[in-house]
C-alpha cells in the first residue's frame, strides 16, 4: 500500500504519495527516448564545427556560431520546465513536450546538412537546438516524477546509458558509412557538406522521432492527485507575467544543494564545451596534419575525431551500468569527484599524444566523467527539490550549463586569437583544467539524502 508524505511549498503544505518501484525494463522504456535525443546532440557535436569550416568559417569564428545551443537552452528550458509542471492532458504532463520537440528536431536534422551558406547553417542550428531543448528538459523531471528516491540514481544512470549509446553511434556514423558501406561523394555533387554527413543526419532524424515515440507509448505518467485543484491553480497562473514571477520566486528560494552544485556544473560544462568546439578539428589539423579543409586529410581527421567521441560515448554507456553500485559504495558526491578527475586527466593528456590510436585512450577518462555528469548531479539535485517545482528547477539548473557555453561562444574566439594563437589543442587542455576545478568545487556539495539500498 502506498504511504503519504508532506512537503512545505512556500506557505502551503502539500501531500504526496510514495511512488511504487519500477522494474529494470520499465526504467529502460522511460529512458529510451534519450537515445534519440542524443542523436540530435551527437551529430552536431561531432560535425557542426566541420560543417562551419566546410562553409568557410575560421577557427576564431566557430565559437560564436555555436551560440545557438546554450542561448536556446537558457531561454527555453526554464519555460518548458515551468509549463510542464502545470500541464495535464491526454498525453500527460511531460510527454506532450517530448513529442513536439522530437517532431521539430527531426525536421531540422533533415534540413541541416543541406545548408549552402554559413548563415543558413547557423540559423537552422538555432531551430534544432531549441527543438531538442523542448524534448530534453522534461525528461529530467520525468525521472523525478515517476521513480521513488531510491531508484532515481538508477533512472538518471539509465539516461546516461542511452546518451552514451546514442552518442557513440551518431558520432561514428560518417566513419562507418565511409569505411564499411563505402559511400562516397557523387560525381557532380557540388554541395559543401559530404554525402556521408548528410546521410548521417537523415538517419539521426528517424532515430530521434522513433526513440521518443517508444517512451511516449510505453510509459504512462501519474495524474495530479487533486485534478480540480491542479486546474484551478493553473488558471490562476496563466499569463507571461505570472509565469515569470513564479520562475523568479523559484530562483530566490533555490535549495542550498542546488546553489553549490551550480558552480560544479558551470566548470564541468565549460570544459566539455571547449572539447566539443575544437576536438574534431584539432585532430584534423594537429594529429592528421591537414593544412586546409579541402585536404583529404581534413575529412579523415574529422571522422577520426568522431570516432574519439564515439569511444567516450561507448565508455559512458558501459560505465553507466557501474554507476549505481559505485554510488552506493562511495556516495554520489565522492563518485562524481573521482569521475571528474578522470575526465580532466583524459583531456589534458591530449597535449602529449600524437598517435591517432593512442588518442582513443584519452576518451576513456572523458567517458567516465560524461556518464557521471549526466546522472550524479541530477540524482543529488532531485533529492533536494520540492516535487511541485521539479520541472522549473530542472530548467533553472540548466542555467549553470548554458551560461559557460554562452561565455565560451562570445569570448573564446578572442582567447583563441590573442592567447592561444588559434591552436586548437590548447583549447582542449583548457577544458581539462576547467573540469579539474569542477572536481574541487564538488567537495563543497552536501548530498541531502543517503542513496537508498533499494536501487536497481
Amino acid at each position: 500500500m502506498s504511504t503519504s508524505q508532506t512537503e512545505q511549498v512556500g506557505a502551503k503544505t502539500v501531500t504526496y504519495f510514495r511512488k511504487p518501484e519500477r522494474s529494470f525494463w520499465q526504467i529502460w522504456n522511460m529512458s529510451f527516448g534519450f537515445l534519440g535525443i542524443q542523436f540530435g546532440w551527437g551529430l552536431q557535436m561531432a560535425n557542426m564545427s566541420a560543417i562551419y569550416e566546410y562553409l568557410g568559417a575560421r577557427a576564431d569564428q566557430i565559437p560564436i556560431f555555436w551560440l545557438a545551443a546554450p542561448l536556446t537552452g537558457l531561454l527555453i528550458q526554464p519555460l518548458i520546465g515551468h509549463a510542464s509542471d502545470h500541464t495535464w492532458g491526454r498525453l500527460g504532463r511531460r510527454r506532450p513536450y517530448f513529442l513536439a520537440g522530437a517532431i521539430l528536431s527531426s525536421l531540422m536534422l533533415l534540413f541541416m546538412p543541406n545548408a549552402s551558406a554559413l548563415w543558413m547553417a547557423a540559423g537552422m542550428l538555432w531551430i534544432l537546438d531549441a527543438s531538442i531543448n523542448v524534448s530534453m528538459e522534461p525528461f529530467r523531471a520525468f525521472v523525478a516524477d515517476i521513480l521513488p528516491e531510491g531508484q532515481r540514481t538508477a533512472g538518471f544512470a539509465m539516461q546516461s546509458l542511452f546518451i552514451g549509446l546514442g552518442a557513440s553511434f551518431s558520432s561514428a556514423l560518417p566513419y562507418i558509412l565511409t569505411n564499411f558501406f563505402h559511400m562516397q561523394q557523387k560525381v557532380g555533387d557540388t554541395r559543401a557538406v559530404p554525402t556521408v554527413v548528410r546521410i548521417s543526419f537523415y538517419i539521426g532524424a528517424v532515430a530521434f522521432i522513433g526513440a521518443v515515440l517508444w517512451t511516449i507509448v510505453t510509459t504512462k505518467e501519474y495524474p495530479p492527485q487533486d485534478l480540480e485543484e491542479f486546474r484551478r491553480a493553473k488558471a490562476e497562473k496563466t499569463g507571461l507575467a505570472a509565469n515569470a514571477r513564479e520562475i523568479f520566486a523559484a530562483i530566490a528560494e533555490m535549495p542550498d544543494t542546488m546553489r553549490k552544485l551550480g558552480p560544479v556544473q558551470f566548470f564541468t560544462w565549460l570544459g566539455l564545451f571547449c572539447m566539443w568546439l575544437y576536438f574534431p578539428v584539432a585532430v584534423a589539423h594537429n594529429v592528421f596534419g591537414a593544412n586546409d579543409t579541402s585536404s583529404p586529410l581534413y575529412q579523415q581527421g574529422v571522422e577520426w575525431g568522431g570516432n574519439c567521441f564515439a569511444i567516450y560515448s561507448i565508455v559512458c554507456f558501459a560505465f553507466s551500468f557501474a554507476l549505481p553500485g559505485l554510488a552506493r559504495k562511495l556516495g554520489r558526491k565522492n563518485t562524481h569527484i573521482i569521475c571528474l578527475v578522470c575526465g580532466a586527466l583524459g583531456l589534458m593528456s591530449v597535449a602529449i599524444i600524437h598517435n591517432k590510436y593512442v588518442l582513443l585512450l584519452t576518451m576513456v577518462g572523458v567517458g567516465i566523467a560524461w556518464a557521471s555528469t549526466l546522472s550524479m548531479p541530477y540524482a543529488v539535485l532531485a533529492a533536494s527539490l520540492p516535487p511541485a517545482r521539479t520541472g522549473v528547477y530542472m530548467g533553472i539548473f540548466n542555467f549553470f550549463i548554458v551560461t559557460p557555453e554562452i561565455l565560451t561562444s562570445l569570448f573564446f574566439g578572442w582567447i583563441m586569437i590573442h592567447l592561444l594563437h588559434n591552436n586548437r589543442i590548447y583549447a582542449i587542455i583548457a577544458g581539462g583544467v576547467f573540469m579539474l576545478i569542477a572536481a574541487l568545487l564538488m567537495q563543497r556539495v552536501r548530498d541531502p539524502q543517503t542513496l537508498s539500498v533499494q536501487d536497481v
